[in-house]
Order: C-alpha cells, then sequence, then structure tokens
C-alpha cells in the first residue's frame, strides 16, 4: 500500500492493520516515522512545503518497493508520505515493513527509506521563522547510500548470473 496525502495520519493504527493483515506469519515488523525538523540548528523551520508528481511519485515508490520485495523476504510493505503545508514536528513520511525475520525487515526499510529521498519525485520549499525561504536540495549522503545500494544490488545480480 503507497498513499500520497495532504492529511496526518495515525502511524499506530497504520502499524496494527499490517500486523492484523499477516495474522501472525510476520517475525518481525519494522515501522519508521519521519518528521518536521530544523534545517539546521541555528535556522529554525516554520514550515516544509512539499510537493510532488502526481501519479509519478506513486509509481516511482511503488518501483522501489517491488525492488525491495524481489530482493528481501518481506511480506508487504506501507508507505504514507504527506505532501502540502507542513509544520516543524509534523509527521511526514509511515513506513512499515513486514517479515518473517527481523534482518528482512531492516535492510528492505532501510533500502526503501534510502531510495525515497533520492529517487521519488519529491520537492521541499523550506520556509524558515526568520522569514528565509528556499528550496531544499537532496544531500550528497542520500545520494551516495542510494548509489551504495545500488553499486551492491547489481554486483549481487552479476554473482548471481555467474
Amino acid at each position: 500500500m503507497i498513499r500520497i496525502q495532504t492529511q496526518d495520519f495515525d502511524a499506530g493504527a497504520l502499524l496494527q492493520e499490517m500486523r492484523r493483515s499477516h495474522d501472525g506469519a510476520q517475525g518481525a515488523i519494522l515501522s519508521f516515522v519521519g518528521y518536521v525538523r530544523d534545517f539546521t540548528p541555528d535556522a529554525r523551520t516554520k514550515t516544509l512545503f512539499l510537493e510532488h508528481y502526481p501519479g509519478m511519485c506513486e509509481r516511482e515508490i511503488e518501483r522501489i518497493c517491488a525492488a525491495a520485495q524481489k530482493r528481501w523476504d518481506i511480506l508487504s510493505y506501507r508507505v504514507v508520505h504527506r505532501v502540502g503545508a507542513l509544520h516543524y514536528g509534523d509527521q511526514i513520511v509511515f513506513l512499515a515493513v513486514a517479515s518473517r525475520h527481523r534482518t528482512e525487515a531492516f535492510r528492505a526499510g532501510e533500502f526503501i527509506i534510502d531510495s525515497l529521498k533520492t529517487r521519488a519525485p519529491f520537492w521541499k520549499r523550506e520556509h524558515l521563522r526568520d522569514g528565509e525561504a528556499f528550496w531544499v536540495e537532496q544531500r550528497q549522503e542520500d545520494a551516495q547510500r542510494t548509489a551504495q545500494w545500488q553499486a551492491q544490488i547489481e554486483q549481487e545480480t552479476a554473482e548471481q548470473n555467474s
């Protein structure tokens, strides 16, 4: 399940929904909630405006999750991502991954959230309390993590094919 929405979400309810959907088959459910935080310790965030490319964004997140499901033994996933005006402390993203084993859930979850940050077509405009506003650029560390995942996947694919 993938949803892009403006309204807030209930992470506990989403987690329980996932738990019930597997009727005990899961050995682990990894969950992650991301929040609006200050841009830097010295630059206090007032509002974060998130925009997305409707349709394309959901398809890209689906491709990311499908790649995780193909690579790791996961039973299911849930991604809820908010768009629109979000304020300091608001929830932005919910991710849950159910698996029979915790290691698979952790790895798949990390891959999904890393890939989501660099591949899904979202744009962020930060508005600080001092009145400054700017588009948030992709962090180099995020791009490097996604590149590392891709290199690892390519290496494993090459090893399986040889």
